[in-house]
């Protein structure tokens, strides 16, 4: 589909563009485009829709959507990415502010609102809020649990709340679109992270990022255990790699779960050689590798009961899955990403 330019209607209230990235997501896709339709800001609004090659009856849904709303426009995102369709929306917008939206979030109806009204009081280049992850499955509420927890993806402001202020990087984001062009978009070489990397060079060029508890965004979890580890090890590995690029600029949250991950292998390795000890007849003090695993095994169980209770007992089972696979995956991935072993594993894996 060619990239659309359509005019802005002239209006007292500043122009807002809507941008998602959209990849074989048609189960997601309506409900989030549902909640930027119902956005109650009064200005001008326009959705851009950056559709990478679907299989999975996407394509359909979306051009169905766009064929019953004048305002929204398609693009084709031949390179698929979310990086790459978000800047196609980007130079295709025709409003001063950007919306980020994902296909697997849901906007509150007074987000738009609110989040131009900050941007005008804090002459922000970017305000976002909170990740606020949303099950429906019992397993979808485990992994929101985890993610709304200091326990599961460290504790991030946008992720369990905080204060309103600056910050180093936010969820999404409503961006002035000036700024954007001004540091140059995202890059589309970081498949993953690219929002923190964004925010680094607004903040290094003298723009303020600002978190607001205010724009708290529903977000939908994957829906598998299999798609959970694929997501966790993928961004595990796009964060090592930023680690690597900015050695400075990462906080040392992100290395805890990769020092688990080598800290656990490493514990069961010396165990097993001390039950080769013990075999032998000789004194097995090899099995002390054990307690590492061990411990960690201790801390997801005090996790379980000091998080899930109450949530019921099959969200609370599959918390004791959902936690390691989150840890492991996100950790085993941040190995080869921070030793510069990124894209050959992104090229062989599709991620």
């Amino acid at each position: 589909m060619p990239e659309q330019h359509h005019e802005a209607t002239p209006s007292p209230l500043v122009g807002v563009s809507y941008v998602m990235p959209v990849l074989n997501d048609a189960s997601h896709v309506l409900e989030a485009v549902e909640s930027i339709l119902a956005q109650d800001y009064e200005g001008p609004v326009e959705v851009l829709i950056a559709l990478g090659p679907s299989i999975d009856g996407t394509n359909e849904l979306v051009a169905d959507l766009a064929g019953r709303d004048a305002r929204i426009h398609v693009l084709e995102n031949a390179a698929g990415s979310t990086p790459a369709g978000l800047n196609l929306g980007i130079r295709a917008a025709v409003y001063p502010v950007v919306v980020r939206v994902d296909s697997h979030s849901k906007l509150p109806a007074h987000y738009a609102r609110v989040a131009v009204e900050v941007l005008e009081r804090t002459g922000a280049d970017n305000v976002g809020g909170i990740m606020d992850a949303r099950g429906i499955t019992p397993f979808q509420q485990a992994v929101a649990l985890a993610y709304t927890t200091k326990v599961g993806l460290g504790g991030g402001s946008f992720h369990v709340g905080g204060e309103e202020g600056p910050a180093d990087t936010v969820y999404l984001g409503v961006f002035r679109r000036e700024a954007l062009l001004r540091v140059g978009l995202f890059d589309e070489g970081i498949k993953r992270g690219q929002d923190w990397e964004l925010n680094r060079r607004l903040r290094a060029d003298g723009g303020v990022v600002w978190f607001t508890p205010e724009l708290a965004v529903t977000y939908r979890p994957r829906a598998t255990l299999e798609r959970l580890a694929r997501q966790m090890f993928s961004t595990g590995l796009w964060r090592g790699e930023l680690a690597r690029r900015f050695p400075g600029a990462s906080g040392i949250r992100y290395f805890v779960p990769p020092v688990m991950v080598v800290g656990v292998i490493l514990g069961l390795v010396v165990g097993v050689l001390g039950l080769v000890q013990a075999a032998l007849g000789a004194t097995p003090w090899l099995l002390l590798g054990f307690a590492v695993p061990a411990v960690y095994l201790l801390f997801v169980l005090a996790a379980t009961l000091l998080y899930a209770r109450g949530h019921g007992v099959r969200t609370a089972l599959w918390f004791l899955v959902v936690l390691p696979c989150i840890h492991v995956f996100w950790g085993a991935g941040f190995v080869p990403g921070y030793l510069a072993l990124t894209s050959n594993i992104a090229e062989h894996t599709g991620r």
